[in-house]
């Protein structure tokens, strides 16, 4: 496994980590809030890993 697949796989696993945080914490009766939630976490995470994780 490559470093740069190590990486991915880490921050894979801390964005479903948050996701499930912040549905059980915040948004557990709450179901279009929770689904707009986690599309945003989802679209930030990929922002991040493409601006900072993925070197081309």
């Amino acid at each position: 496994m490559t470093e740069r697949t190590a990486a991915g796989i880490v921050f894979a696993a801390a964005m479903a980590a948050v996701v499930i945080a912040v549905d059980v914490l915040l948004f557990r009766h709450h179901l279009w809030q929770r689904l707009a939630v986690n599309v945003a976490i989802v679209v930030v995470a990929v922002g991040i890993y493409f601006r900072f994780v993925r070197r081309r």
